[in-house]
């Protein structure tokens, strides 16, 4: 909270945090103290480089590609867990014979050999909120589909628009 003073009126300001902020800016109801508030989500917190530098990148959770070398395809996940847990999921389910994943899966039906994460799995987008996992991994997914480059255990489902526009920006039409 900051406050400031203008001549005749005291101004407030609160951060936006959450909808209990109403109970705050009633106290102020009946006054000449006027409310501002101040959103934290702008541009530059959202293009700020991460401070976790030091951490190991399967260490990190985000977005993530496992590459068959077989066939030269991709697969794109995602997971709000370290990608070194994740990676060990996925190796259960292959050695329990467990098709859970599209991963697994191709891996299963192609019968081939499944590889050390630090040869097959790559960190794409190490996220620090998850609400930006699923644009994320599918912006990869489209990519990759796009190339023919994503297995074909893994449904790339109906193509977005933004991700179109993305991925295969407008050229200008000769006129």
């Amino acid at each position: 909270m900051h406050t400031s003073t203008n001549k005749d009126r005291r101004w407030v300001t609160f951060t936006y945090i959450s909808p209990q902020i109403r109970k705050a800016t009633n106290i102020f109801r009946n006054t000449n103290v006027k409310i501002a508030f101040k959103c934290r989500n702008t541009i530059a917190n959202r293009i700020k480089p991460s401070t976790n530098h030091n951490t190991p990148p399967y260490n990190k959770w985000g977005i993530f590609q496992l590459t068959c070398h077989a066939r030269h395809l991709s697969y794109v996940g995602q997971t709000s867990r370290s990608l070194s847990i994740r990676f060990q999921e996925r190796i259960r389910y292959i050695m329990n014979n467990n098709p859970q994943s599209a991963n697994a899966q191709h891996i299963l039906q192609n019968q081939q050999e499944y590889g050390q994460m630090n040869r097959i799995m790559a960190p794409l987008k190490p996220l620090n909120n998850p609400s930006f996992l699923i644009p994320y991994e599918q912006n990869y997914i489209q990519s990759l589909h796009r190339e023919g480059k994503l297995i074909p255990e893994q449904n790339p489902g109906e193509i977005n628009l933004l991700f179109k526009a993305v991925i295969n920006p407008l050229t200008p039409h000769a006129t």
